[in-house]
């Protein structure tokens, strides 16, 4: 039976939810600016970078022009420890279900294991989870040029590798995610709903209901 060689996650979402650490380090940030966002906002923000997610909260807040690059820098300094604060509580009972064992299904199989974050703290995260030692590949956010939707992250996993797109599978939670893994021309899974993840090529409520043969039969679908 073909199957795929690597199989690169993203994060958030993904492996845990540290989505809530974000939201309220992000709010904390927001209302010292005098910027109040909802949810349903900090769902735009999500597979943004740490940059890219400061400058869509100023020019949602209409202060996209008030900060010099280096206050920007200074503001996006202050959310991220405000964040590790909050991921500090992370343990291993935050990684999503199933996917301790989606993980020793990959390596069982000998199917190389990446991790596509757009977070700078991706490293601490996985350490805090306890499972660092699956990954064979993590990319290193702070040296990754573009940002999601940008292919560049799930590029980079891939060419660490050694592979071709398309004996890869990227799984994502968010749309900037999922076009990012198009745009490196992988085939894609979403963790999440349908309308919100536009372009996948398969499709799963959440990681209780992905299993690695629901998604490899539907890569095989692809490769005929």
């Amino acid at each position: 039976m073909l199957l795929p060689k690597a199989f690169i996650f993203d994060l958030d979402g993904v492996i845990t939810d540290t989505a809530e650490c974000h939201f309220m380090a992000w709010r904390i940030l927001g209302e010292a600016l005098g910027i109040d966002f909802d949810r349903s906002f900090n769902e735009t923000l999500k597979g943004v970078s740490r940059m890219g997610s400061l400058e869509r909260i100023l020019t949602y807040g209409n202060k996209a022009d008030v900060y010099t690059n280096e206050e920007k820098v200074r503001l996006a300094n202050e959310k991220n420890k405000a964040y590790v604060d909050l991921v500090s509580k992370i343990t291993k009972e935050d990684v999503l279900p199933n996917i301790l064992s989606l993980l020793q299904s990959l390596r069982n199989k000998n199917i190389k294991i990446g991790l596509a974050s757009a977070s700078e703290n991706a490293f601490e995260v996985i350490d805090r989870l306890g499972i660092r030692h699956y990954f064979d590949y993590i990319a290193d956010a702070t040296k990754i040029p573009n940002s999601k939707p940008a292919p560049d992250v799930f590029l980079d996993v891939m060419h660490g590798f050694g592979f071709e797109s398309t004996e890869c599978i990227g799984i994502e939670d968010a749309q900037a995610g999922i076009e990012a893994i198009k745009a490196a021309n992988m085939f894609a899974v979403g963790i999440g709903k349908k309308s919100e993840l536009i372009g996948a090529d398969i499709i799963f409520e959440n990681t209780e209901k992905m299993t690695f043969d629901l998604v490899v039969n539907q890569w095989l679908k692809g490769q005929n």
